[in-house]
């Protein structure tokens, strides 16, 4: 089979870059709705580096046909399964590409619950003791998202996937050390003024070996030290469900508020358990090629200019110890265009209306990024 060259440039990056894949390792593709060329380009790229491919192919349309029958005798049993599966490899790849991001919206609330709860160990294992890269796939639907033209976004993607991630590295650092060392955190926006603390936390750099796209550094609040509120302006699409200018309101770390177009999906989300009430990441954006929202939150967390609050599970590396069924990275961004905002660490500015203020972060800033600036 001939291949796109662009696939197999992403397919290096993914198995080298991303999961530095080592000679004998074990690597499991989850492939969603996606050209099988691609995942042929893969199995190629794994073979090159002497490692052993496993995939398991999915269709969202089939998917949804389970969830909406889903009861505990039936996925108990495949929970176990999978999560054997996920700790008999090394490293996990998973492209995501549906036509219809909303395919799920009309799955009962109760039986995501069920599947979201006893699937959690084997996400909980994939994050946490697996090397891992997740990504979406390009499809005419997302291009209709971005609201760009099918080759034209296609485009982007790549564009945005193959980025040299490794030019990122130094301003990350720099930013994941002040991160670790800072107390108090002070955001101000348009509908937003929030505090809180993420003293002895720590920070985290991703710049395109978990995710791709990528291009953040994230901590996490104290659980209980978050007050104030927050008008998120990335629209945002979660389970099946799209919502827009979601409203938070926190007390002792707790969301007691919460209001968007669509305020009831909202918190019947936020009731899946008590988790789903406290924050389990802050993670501030920098991709210099993805400037808009397209609800695509794996491209949207990344926004140049952008952070993202989310409500529920921390990770095990800079977390809280927050625990929850519910992942939800809500995007704010800080652009001028977006009615600008600012963000303090222990009353220092760090950075202004999307631009990084101090020396050592500038090389987050877009200009440097792009190669423009040195």
């Amino acid at each position: 089979m001939i291949i796109d060259p662009r696939y197999n440039e992403l397919a290096d990056g993914l198995t080298g870059f991303s999961i530095e894949l080592k000679k004998g390792e074990r690597v499991l593709i989850d492939a969603f709705d996606v050209p099988d060329a691609m995942v042929i380009a893969l199995v190629r790229a794994i073979h090159r580096r002497g490692a052993h491919p496993y995939v398991q192919l999915h269709r969202a349309r089939v998917t949804r046909e389970l969830v909406l029958g889903a009861e505990e005798a039936q996925y108990a049993p495949l929970a176990k399964v999978e999560k054997q599966r996920m700790e008999s490899v090394d490293a996990y790849i998973a492209l995501r590409g549906s036509d219809n991001i909303f395919e799920s919206s009309d799955v009962p609330a109760d039986r995501v619950r069920l599947v979201s709860r006893l699937m959690k160990p084997v996400l909980d294992h994939r994050v946490n003791k697996t090397k891992w890269v997740v990504l979406r796939w390009p499809t005419s639907a997302m291009a209709q998202q971005a609201a760009m033209s099918t080759e034209a976004f296609e485009d982007f993607y790549f564009r945005v996937c193959t980025l040299d991630y490794r030019r990122m590295i130094p301003g990350m650092k720099a930013l994941a050390d002040l991160m670790s060392k800072a107390d108090r955190v002070h955001i101000k926006g348009p509908g937003t003024d929030l505090s809180f603390s993420i003293k002895g936390i720590g920070a985290k750099e991703c710049g395109g070996q978990r995710n791709i796209p990528d291009g953040e550094v994230f901590s996490c609040p104290v659980r209980d030290s978050v007050e104030g509120h927050i008008q998120y302006n990335a629209p945002t699409v979660y389970l099946g469900s799209s919502f827009d200018q979601i409203r938070l309101a926190f007390k002792q770390g707790k969301i007691v508020e919460a209001t968007s177009s669509n305020t009831k999906r909202l918190n019947e989300i936020l009731d899946s358990d008590p988790g789903a009430r406290y924050i389990g990441e802050f993670a501030i954006g920098f991709n210099p090629h993805i400037l808009e929202p397209m609800r695509d939150i794996l491209f949207d967390e990344k926004i140049a200019g952008s952070f993202h609050f989310t409500p529920g599970q921390a990770y095990e590396d800079c977390g809280n110890g927050n625990k929850s069924q519910v992942h939800w990275d809500m995007v704010c961004m800080q652009r001028p265009e977006h009615g600008g905002g600012e963000i303090w660490f222990d009353g220092k500015l760090i950075r202004k209306d999307g631009l990084f203020v101090p020396k050592a972060l500038q090389k987050l800033n877009p200009d440097y990024l792009l190669g423009s600036k040195k």
